[in-house]
């Protein structure tokens, strides 16, 4: 097969699709592998290495996508990249697309074969590809927040963990999964106050197991959100319902009872957020504020620690690269229903389900093959 990897082109978005251990993998396993002259340099890796790895270097984009069957990316196309689909082609990327409606239109007119990272999900329920990066935002989120809670970036003047004698900032992270998980680690390392909310009763007792009195948990309802939200100085939200628009957990009135300046890290928004007030923003122009409460809602976090993500996002996607290379789509899906549950777009349909119903759109369930269909 021959796999493209174009730069990526979302506001300072630094991550790469391969790194070239990735790159020799597919060499070896005889595929042809392109990659466009600097994709990697915003991951510290320059062209000379993925020429040693055994890829051929095109100078754009638009070569790039002509020449590969399938295209390995890592966030989902902007309307730049539109142009440049084609029916057949394999897409393999990030693609969140329950929060845009264009982007899953055009998909479905040109014909491409979507997998989403996303919703690749393996038997135990785990989604393997989604990990990695909601490790990273997770962490991010408390860094981020506690950035802007300084006075100069916009906050309220307050160190996260405080100093003897002056209380730590409270944070409330809403979701007790990967993304929160990962920010609790943060923010009770910072000396934090942290409360978890989380609708899962068993996830929260895992919780209280681990973290025991350093953290407050709280089964989600509107309630309990809201007393905790006017109480917060922080509040990260890390809901996620795979594939689907995240559910507006935090209402305006409850962002409008918060204390002003305090800080919000949407890390939901890549599905359209679980706060009412959250609007994507990007690393070039990161915040604003609703009823004086700083909102950060940039939608490629990751990408600020690029060389990183990168490498961690590579180790989980590198295995399913290899095999949508080596079999195609059609008979990866056969030998595999994690990868089968990534396909989003097929032959000119959604066959995601979520993905239908967040837009109120049709679905189809009855084109990938069927030994591969375990919804």
């Amino acid at each position: 097969m021959i796999v493209g990897v174009p730069k990526e082109v979302k506001d300072q978005e630094r991550r790469v699709g391969l790194i070239p251990s990735g790159v020799h993998s597919l060499v070896e396993a005889g595929h042809q592998v392109y990659v466009q002259s600097g994709a990697g340099e915003g991951s510290s890796l320059p062209d000379e290495e993925y020429i040693a790895a055994g890829a051929t270097i095109l100078p754009g984009a638009a070569e790039v996508w002509a020449k590969a069957e399938m295209v390995v990316k890592v966030k989902e196309p902007q309307p730049g990249e539109y142009a440049y689909f084609r029916k057949g082609l394999l897409l393999f990327t990030y693609l969140h697309l329950a929060p845009l409606p264009e982007l899953t239109a055009k998909l479905v007119e040109s014909g491409v074969n979507s997998v989403a990272y996303e919703t690749i999900r393996e038997e135990d329920g785990s989604l393997p590809l989604l990990t990695p990066m909601s490790e990273v935002a997770g962490r991010m989120s408390v860094q981020v927040g506690a950035q802007y809670l300084e006075a100069p970036n916009g906050g309220r003047g307050i160190l996260i963990g405080g100093v003897p004698g002056v209380t730590s900032a409270n944070v409330v992270i809403i979701g007790g999964g990967v993304v929160g998980h990962s920010a609790l680690k943060m923010a009770v390392g910072l000396g934090a106050n942290v409360t978890v909310i989380d609708r899962s009763l068993n996830r929260l007792r895992y919780l209280d197991d681990i973290w025991g009195s350093r953290i407050v948990t709280l089964a989600s309802n509107v309630h309990t959100i809201r007393d905790a939200v006017r109480q917060a100085d922080l509040v990260v939200g890390a809901v996620l319902i795979p594939g689907a628009s995240a559910p507006k957990l935090v209402r305006r009135d409850m962002i409008a009872s918060m204390r002003k300046r305090s800080v919000v890290v949407d890390v939901a928004i890549d599905q359209g957020g679980c706060f009412e007030t959250s609007r994507a923003t990007t690393h070039t122009d990161p915040i604003y504020f609703v009823d004086d409460v700083l909102h950060y809602c940039v939608s490629n976090m990751p990408a600020a620690v690029a060389q990183t993500s990168t490498f961690a996002l590579n180790n989980a996607t590198n295995p399913y690269v290899l095999t949508l290379a080596n079999k195609g789509l059609e008979a990866a899906c056969e030998g595999s229903a994690a990868i089968c549950e990534g396909v989003n777009t097929y032959e000119g349909h959604i066959v995601y389900p979520a993905v239908a119903e967040s837009q109120g759109r049709a679905w189809r369930d009855d084109l990938l093959p069927k030994a591969s269909k375990q919804r």
